[in-house]
């Protein structure tokens, strides 16, 4: 799978779960990988993986939400690597808080990292291609959550909607300069794939897998080759879709008997 060859990509929170199979994916696709993540050891590991494979990849540190840390790791990637054409949003954080507990700060930083991290890093990256003239793809990962209300959830539940209303945005005004902006939004994955029946004792996760119709949790690798789809030349006339991927639970209410019951 070459279909991304030549190019150069950005992964934010590039040694997380989802970051780092995402990282690794756009590698098998031929890309140069740029990981962006604060936590150095675990990104040095997903750059040696990658290097194992003959693809070139590289590390940068960065607080997204911090203008002059996307800039200078944006600098340090595209001196390594070259000029960046894709952009992967995956940095996130996603506390689990009632309003009534929550503080400024948290709600503050879910903000400061998932939304305004997301924004900082387009804009640095759409600059650049625009100065260069150059057609370039942005995938975000928003999240189910993003159009699915939960207790505990406002401020992660609201700053995912951002997401999905920026990459519409986002589209709309880089289009002319043809740059696609699209997101990915994931149902609930876990580091081992869970099914209905099995032996989870976690009453949210049961629930979750009566609400999806596929009857299982997500894994990383479920995500990653949507991510590549957007990035590459594959999808060349999408932009600003948001993709959800999601086992189905975005459906509505699959655990829900039929209506006829109520008869």
């Amino acid at each position: 799978m070459t279909e991304l060859a030549g190019r150069v990509a950005m992964v934010t929170g590039g040694a997380g779960r989802l970051g780092r199979a995402i990282s690794v994916e756009l590698a098998h696709a031929g890309a140069a990988v740029g990981i962006v993540d604060a936590r150095a050891d675990a990104a040095a590991a997903v750059v040696a993986t990658i290097v194992k494979t003959g693809a070139r990849s590289t590390r940068a540190a960065a607080d997204v939400s911090k203008t002059d840390d996307v800039e200078r790791a944006v600098d340090a990637i595209e001196r390594e690597l070259g000029p960046i054409d894709v952009l992967v949003n995956v940095a996130g954080i996603f506390p689990n808080t009632p309003l009534l507990e929550m503080d400024d700060d948290e709600w503050d930083r879910v903000f400061d990292v998932n939304t305004k991290g997301t924004m900082v890093c387009c804009r640095a990256v759409a600059r650049r291609l625009v100065r260069r003239g150059a057609p370039g793809a942005i995938v975000n990962i928003s999240s189910g959550a993003a159009t699915s209300a939960r207790a505990g959830g406002a401020h992660y539940t609201g700053s995912k909607a951002a997401v999905n209303l920026l990459t519409h945005v986002l589209a709309i005004e880089l289009g002319p300069h043809r740059i696609r902006v699209n997101a990915v939004a994931p149902g609930l994955i876990l580091d081992e794939v869970l099914r209905d029946g099995g032996a989870e004792d976690s009453e949210y996760v049961r629930l979750m897998l009566r609400g999806t119709p596929l009857r299982r949790t997500g894994s990383p690798e479920d995500i990653a080759p949507a991510v590549v789809f957007l990035a590459s030349d594959r999808s060349p006339w999408t932009t600003g879709a948001i993709l959800e991927i999601t086992g189905g639970s975005h459906c509505g209410r699959p655990h829900v008997p039929l209506s006829r019951e109520l008869r």
